[in-house]
């Protein structure tokens, strides 16, 4: 299923893009990638500190919750994006439960999940933010970035066009598959 591909150099937050793009009637599935955030927020209003440099990203698509429900999203983001910053490192990346990636206790990737609803429809919204050159100082938890741990430049257009490929492949399957196969399929890192 193609998904679309709109970046800007900077937004209020990612997620506020595709709430506006829903709420227009343009409910494509989308991936919406900024270079900067002035509001990223995280879960339970928390603020997601984006600094320029890093990686910011939302996708949006219609979900069904007969089929796979807003919990089991959570889980099946968590190991997406994990598999994900796998081929660009291949070290043991944690998973916190519901939404934190971490490597050596330091977060690297916050997800941050919400669903609208529109013209009696629902919408999933998978925010992203993912520290890939520059680390954030956070007073209320330690921090790193992908290219701390490799001692190398992230490129952010590889690891946005690598979202959409692997986000494009996920919304076919999650219409051929159930829950715990695609849990199986998507918590291996290879």
């Amino acid at each position: 299923m193609k998904v679309k591909l709109i970046k800007f150099k900077s937004v209020r937050s990612t997620n506020d893009i595709a709430i506006q793009l829903i709420k227009r009637n343009k409910t494509q599935p989308t991936l919406i990638s900024s270079e900067k955030q002035s509001k990223g927020r995280g879960t339970m209003g928390k603020k997601w500190i984006s600094q320029k440099g890093n990686l910011f990203m939302s996708i949006f698509f219609e979900i069904n919750q007969k089929k796979i429900n807003f919990r089991q999203f959570a889980i099946l983001n968590a190991f997406i994006i994990r598999k994900l910053i796998s081929k660009c490192i291949s070290r043991d990346i944690k998973i916190k439960w519901p939404n934190d990636l971490l490597y050596e206790k330091e977060k690297i990737c916050g997800i941050l999940q919400e669903v609208i609803s529109y013209n009696q429809k629902r919408y999933l919204i998978v925010g992203i933010g993912l520290n890939t050159n520059i680390t954030p100082k956070n007073k209320s938890f330690s921090s790193t970035s992908l290219k701390n741990i490799i001692n190398q430049e992230i490129d952010n257009r590889k690891l946005l066009k690598n979202t959409k490929i692997i986000y494009e492949k996920f919304l076919i399957e999650i219409k051929k598959f159930s829950f715990n196969e695609l849990k199986r399929k998507y918590k291996r890192l290879k």
